[in-house]
């Protein structure tokens, strides 16, 4: 098998889109902190917020029992709602009170919240102040994670590109800079993409990176690959400062993944022959997996709610890879010039929505009874008692799920509610 695949999008722009506007069910940017917090190891994410915030994240995060999380909230009370006291001065304190418990930390982020946003709290002004007192040894920014007008991977999207101000601007040199690969991405997985970039002589960085200190730098010779769907703002604060995007699809299964890193081998003057060298074993062995999974979801149907932004690119996915059968794909946000590859890959007549009016798609929902349904935490007990198969959205976040050797595993994730059915009705 051939790696070189078409990958400029023809008439994407003409698929029709459903724009809906109403009644929304998705979690609040704070939810991304769960994920960032395992990710930049000498950061420290501190909510303000209230206590519906802490248990919020204490509920994604699960109990962690053997070491203390990377987050945590200073809680907003009666006392403060009410004016009694100065929150800037108890947010000094407790800030103070935490970098002399947590001397390791070397990044502070100040989250805002609904309830922060809702008592004008300036975390902006606090975090320069705060930063200006504790620097050189801690640099404290912050962003928004309130879930007011946002669903909840756009907390990852704030966090980025509050840090993009503070890279390190590039130094001219002989060869070309080194590829940025944009957004989280689980260990595991860097790894594997690292050394495959190593294989085809790509120089390579990550952002986010997993220290502080190892900020990757950007300028005008900079080139970056999103390796998440949902990193609009970052990108336009990257272009900002002279960085230029690599096109591509999203590394989700053996053809997004192969496309990927096509894109990068194209830009940077990697032969496809070189290519195909370094692909071949892994592309090999995600096809013979995915044979296998397969079986369980060719044919089946699939409704997709909005939730993560991921869901063109899992789509797209469990279409062209699985053989499934899509009934309506929405999705929060439609960015349709980093999504022009997948949209284009999408059978003809799929039904794509934006935005959100819950009751209305839960009507076509139902209407349509998919095998298998993708939605919030929020629907997805409801829709079991109603008789259909739901997977919850957040999963696919919180698990490795890009490239070659997560194919599988991904493929799967959407094969054991089908086979868990299967059983209870046996």
């Amino acid at each position: 098998m051939s790696p070189v695949i078409a990958l400029q999008p023809a008439g994407c722009a003409d698929v029709p889109v459903l724009r809906e506007r109403g009644q929304r069910e998705v979690f609040c940017g704070l939810t991304g902190i769960i994920w960032l917090h395992r990710k930049i190891q000498d950061a420290f994410f501190l909510v303000v917020g209230s206590r519906t915030c802490a248990h919020l994240l204490q509920s994604a995060a699960g109990v962690m029992i053997f070491a203390e999380p990377r987050f945590a909230t200073a809680i907003i009370d009666e006392r403060d709602l009410a004016g009694l006291a100065d929150a800037n001065e108890e947010l000094d304190r407790v800030v103070t009170r935490l970098l002399e418990r947590r001397p390791e930390i070397k990044l502070l982020f100040l989250v805002g919240s609904c309830p922060s946003e809702v008592i004008k709290l300036d975390l902006s002004r606090a975090a320069t102040r705060l930063s200006a007192q504790f620097s050189p040894q801690v640099r404290v920014l912050n962003y928004s994670g309130s879930g007011i007008e946002t669903t909840f991977t756009q907390g990852e999207d704030a966090c980025l590109a509050a840090l993009v101000p503070q890279l390190p601007a590039s130094q001219a040199s002989a060869g070309p800079d080194p590829l940025m690969v944009v957004g989280t991405l689980a260990d595991v997985v860097e790894d594997q993409f690292a050394r495959l970039f190593d294989q085809l002589g790509i120089p390579v960085q990550f952002f986010p990176p997993r220290r502080a200190s190892e900020m990757p730098p950007v300028g005008p010779g900079t080139r970056y690959l999103l390796a998440q769907p949902f990193l609009a703002d970052t990108a336009r604060a990257l272009e900002a400062r002279g960085a230029q995007r690599v096109a591509a699809p999203f590394p989700l299964g053996v053809e997004g993944t192969t496309a990927w890193l096509q894109a990068a081998a194209e830009a940077f003057g990697v032969s496809p022959q070189r290519l195909e060298q370094v692909t071949a074993a892994p592309r090999e062995r995600a096809l013979s997996a995915l044979a296998k999974q397969r079986v369980n979801l060719a044919g089946k149907s699939i409704f997709f709610f909005p939730d993560s932004q991921l869901e063109i690119p899992l789509a797209r996915f469990l279409s062209r890879e699985m053989g499934m059968r899509l009934t309506e794909v929405g999705t929060p946000y439609l960015h349709r010039q980093h999504l022009a590859q997948e949209i284009d890959w999408l059978p003809a007549g799929v039904q794509l929505s934006e935005g959100q009016h819950v009751e209305q798609q839960i009507d076509r929902c139902r209407a349509l009874a998919p095998d298998i349904v993708v939605c919030g935490l929020g629907l997805a007990n409801p829709l079991e008692a109603q008789g259909l198969t739901t997977k919850w959205a957040i999963e696919l976040v919180f698990t490795p799920i890009q490239g070659y050797e997560q194919a599988a595993d991904l493929a799967e994730l959407f094969a054991r509610p089908l086979n868990r059915r299967l059983r209870l009705a046996a």
